[in-house]
């Protein structure tokens, strides 16, 4: 005998528990219309015959697919050597498995994979989208809006010229990079530096332009300290911060403190700081972004650093949209560009975290 062949049916559901095949359905579906002693003695007999429902038949009565796509605007090599990315995916993960729905990973390697993506969603495979790391000329949150698809964004909106207005109601959540950002140069102006760098991250993503509009803020408040060669663009890479700081210690020599764009720019200069033997604190204070254990606690010295909750906000994401989902809003009014949609952005704060390299 098959294994398809010895799986117990709906018709042996309704069997066993004395009702008809569509009771039996409706309750397995979650359909109302079913009182409760009649739902309780459906429940029992799936348990008994241990019935697992075919998820293609469901679908068609649901119009759910208990799936959600994750799409990540970055290349594979990128996405698995970046601990931020597995923080965010196990946060996702995590909301997902307890809410009994898959998780399906979507990488953009390149501009053609961008209309691959767009198909898949459009497709109707997944009931909606979770979406991050997107860069500012990417075409994917518009080809996302033609598909209909219900969507949270990780990050602060600005993905394009006119995506703000074009998209007033976009769901997305975001950690708040610019306050984070200020509170680690006060930090180190607080300490007596006033050569004060900033290696950026990728300035075509809006979490490294509100760090460096932090950066500046704070600059501002301490007369005579700004001094525009001290800000060096970087990649949010380790690699992109060795570079970043070579370059820094070219253009200034005498810079006394580094506010890095994340954790691993930070590694990247603290490693050229050491080749060049400059001392951290003494010499050279440095602070990093993110607060991923344990690169910070590894580095060395162990880093200070901006804690953002990276894995809370992967749970976060997922969770509006499970609740938008659920809600029973219609594709559109749910998608990220929902014209007259009110506003649903989610800042979550970040907090200074103190250890030897500042």
């Amino acid at each position: 005998m098959t294994e398809a062949a010895s799986r117990p049916t709906l018709e042996a559901v309704a069997a066993r528990a004395g009702v008809s095949r569509a009771t039996v359905s409706r309750v397995v579906n979650g359909g109302d219309g079913v009182r409760e002693p009649l739902a309780e003695r459906v429940r029992r007999a799936v348990e008994e015959l241990g019935y697992v429902p075919n998820q293609a038949a469901r679908s068609l009565v649901t119009r759910r697919h208990d799936a959600v796509a994750v799409v990540i605007a970055e290349p594979e090599a990128r996405v698995f050597a970046d601990p931020f990315f597995a923080l965010q995916l196990r946060g996702i993960s995590k909301e997902l498995t307890a809410h009994d729905n898959q998780l399906v990973l979507l990488l953009t390697e390149g501009r053609a994979d961008h209309a691959r993506v767009a198909r898949y969603l459009a497709g109707g495979h997944v009931d909606g989208a979770l979406v991050f790391s997107l860069h500012l000329d990417d075409p994917l949150p518009g080809l996302i809006r033609d598909a209909g698809v219900p969507t949270v964004f990780g990050g602060r909106p600005g993905w394009g010229e006119d995506t703000r207005a074009a998209d007033p109601g976009v769901v997305y959540v975001d950690c708040d990079n610019r306050g984070g950002a200020r509170a680690a140069v006060r930090h180190l102006l607080g300490l007596g530096r006033r050569r004060v760098a900033h290696l950026t991250g990728a300035l075509d993503q809006t979490s490294a332009v509100d760090r460096l509009d932090g950066y500046r803020d704070a600059m501002a408040e301490a007369p005579g300290a700004s001094d525009p060669r001290l800000v060096v663009e970087s990649d949010f890479t380790p690699s992109g911060g060795e570079r970043a700081m070579r370059e820094l210690l070219e253009r200034c020599p005498d810079v006394d403190a580094v506010f890095a764009a994340n954790d691993l720019t930070a590694l990247g200069a603290l490693r050229v700081l050491r080749e060049s033997g400059r001392r951290v604190p003494e010499d050279v204070a440095v602070i990093g972004f993110d607060d991923m254990l344990p690169v910070t606690e590894q580095a060395d010295p162990p880093l200070t650093t901006v804690r953002q909750d990276i894995e809370g906000m992967g749970r976060l994401m997922a969770r509006l949209l499970l609740r938008g989902l659920a809600g029973g809003r219609d594709r559109e009014r749910a998608a990220a560009g929902a014209a007259g949609a009110p506003a649903a952005g989610t800042i979550l704060p970040t907090t200074l975290i103190r250890r030897a390299s500042a």
